[in-house]
């Protein structure tokens, strides 16, 4: 009997859709027992939906757990084949043929090394003479002069970041006709700071397929 009774409650809430929004408020002005059954229906039509939307959103969390993964351990391998540091490495020759003199002008100009032997991380820039670094860090850089001048050689070449001068060779006197000499540093950049070889105005210096007069340089440690 009771059994009976709640199927025809449960009929009458559900027994006519089309005004059932209308007729829910009259309905359950007299029956409590509909309203819960009505409001517990849609308690559960909410929940489902909330469940699916649950399900949704943990399938793209693991879509995206995923992908980190991925590049997690493309990093890693990346990591393993340059052993975690950045390659930066450079040298090169004044002249690429031919022999003779650079030099003079009246005002001091960077050389430029056209000869690349090497250029990893493709910082040194043959057109203008320039390294431009392209990560921070410490750095070591070398230079060599040569001059074939008689009967006094005149040559003064600088190395030189951005415009602050750092070391020199300085040949301007001498009994004999060919000098050579070179210095080096080691020095901190930033990204975007510039090493050249400077030589100075009125200066000059010679190089052929000997290749006397080179600059290198390359990156110690990563900043």
């Amino acid at each position: 009997m009771k059994v009976a009774v709640l199927m025809l409650v449960f009929g009458l809430c559900h027994s006519h859709p089309e005004t059932e929004t209308n007729d829910k408020v009259s309905m359950c002005a007299g029956s409590d027992s509909c309203c819960n059954i009505c409001s517990l229906t849609s308690v559960t039509q909410k929940m489902g939906e909330l469940g699916e939307k649950a399900a949704n959103l943990a399938e793209k969390v693991t879509f995206l757990e995923t992908r980190l993964q991925n590049a997690e351990k493309e990093i890693l391998e990346l990591r393993s084949l340059t052993g975690g540091t950045p390659q930066v490495a450079f040298s090169a020759a004044l002249r690429e043929s031919g022999s003779g003199n650079t030099g003079p002008f009246t005002t001091a100009i960077p050389l430029q090394y056209k000869k690349v032997f090497s250029n990893t991380g493709n910082s040194y820039n043959p057109s203008t003479g320039i390294f431009t670094a392209m990560v921070g860090g410490m750095y070591f850089f070398r230079f060599s002069m040569f001059n074939n001048l008689a009967p006094t050689p005149s040559s003064v070449v600088s190395i030189m970041k951005n415009n602050e001068r750092l070391t020199s060779v300085w040949d301007t006197s001498g009994t004999d006709s060919n000098d050579m000499g070179s210095n080096a540093v080691v020095i901190a950049l930033t990204v975007g700071d510039n090493v050249y070889v400077q030589l100075e105005a009125n200066r000059m210096v010679y190089d052929d397929g000997m290749n006397y007069n080179t600059f290198s340089g390359f990156l110690l440690f990563p900043m």
